[in-house]
């Protein structure tokens, strides 16, 4: 038996959550932050310092996952922001009813 043939081939460190987040390293960093990282241009290892909770293997191994799957994250990341735009506009949609309706009420309140 050859060396290489001892040696076992590695999952993805990518893990799906019970929320459908893609995970990276079994850490809370997301998958979508390691490739908007890679993408602005940083180094893996630059990666690792910036989330310290990564470890050096785990974001090479996220970054050849994106590199052989991009246009399925691509995809994904594309959807995640697209929902994380469409929440936003729903707080700030309500911070804006709750901001009216305290207002009409202060100035109920000083006709009376």
């Amino acid at each position: 038996m050859s060396v290489l043939a001892a040696v076992r081939p590695e999952t993805p460190p990518v893990v799906i959550d019970e929320l459908g987040v893609a995970r990276v390293g079994g850490t809370k960093v997301t998958l979508d932050a390691v490739v908007a990282a890679y993408s602005d241009g940083l180094t893996a290892e630059q990666i690792a310092e910036k989330f310290p909770a990564l470890d050096l293997h785990s974001v090479y191994g996220a970054i050849a996952y994106y590199l052989g799957s991009r246009a399925q994250v691509d995809a994904y990341v594309a959807a995640r922001a697209g929902r994380a735009a469409i929440l936003r506009q729903e707080i700030e949609a309500s911070r804006a009813s709750a901001d009216l309706r305290r207002r009409l009420l202060d100035r109920a309140s000083r006709r009376l």
